[in-house]
């Protein structure tokens, strides 16, 4: 299934999450951010965010942050670049472990307002509401964007989450707020 409404202005804006939890975190990051910038036009890059990992929870603290990436790739040709790019940054999707420690992990959060669910790519990202390591970086680059689906913006999503189990340790420490790299 696959619906949208074409944007105005030129290509749509696709948001995608970045995270890492091995190595030199904050520069693999910004590595990444650069490379992205390859594939289109890096608008917003939220403050970096240092969290606890979620699911297999021994292992190392994530940074996280969120790009918003106005690109003229169709969004299947936008994840296979995703993918070619964490491994380019070491990350082997078929040999690491689910939910495991990452040198880089990206996500394809949205893409305009499309919405569709193919064997390799669901959009709107399917955890995409209910994880706040995501949600607090779009919101901080992108208050107005609207979940195609669920009709909510990402502060609604956030408001309407349970009390994490992480907040027993300290929040996610925002860290740096990095400069685009356009």
């Amino acid at each position: 299934m696959t619906t949208e409404t074409p944007q105005r202005g030129g290509p749509p804006t696709a948001y995608v999450a970045l995270g890492a939890n091995l190595g030199d975190r904050e520069r693999t990051l910004r590595s990444a951010i650069a490379e992205l910038g390859q594939l289109g036009t890096v608008e917003a890059v939220s403050s970096f965010y240092e969290t606890a990992p979620v699911g297999m929870v021994e292992q190392p603290d994530f940074v996280n942050a969120v790009v918003a990436l106005r690109t003229a790739l169709p969004p299947q040709e936008l994840m296979a670049a995703l993918l070619r790019i964490e491994q380019q940054h070491g990350r082997d999707r078929s040999v690491s472990v689910p939910k495991g420690p990452r040198t880089l992990d990206l996500d394809l959060l949205s893409y305009g307002d499309v919405v569709m669910e193919t064997p390799t790519l669901t959009l709107p990202h399917p955890t995409l509401a209910v994880r706040r390591f995501v949600l607090v970086p779009l919101k901080e680059i992108a208050p107005q964007w609207r979940h195609p689906v669920l009709e909510k913006t990402a502060a609604e999503l956030l408001a309407a989450l349970p009390p994490a189990a992480e907040e027993s340790r300290p929040p996610a420490r925002k860290m740096a707020t990095p400069k685009p790299s356009v």
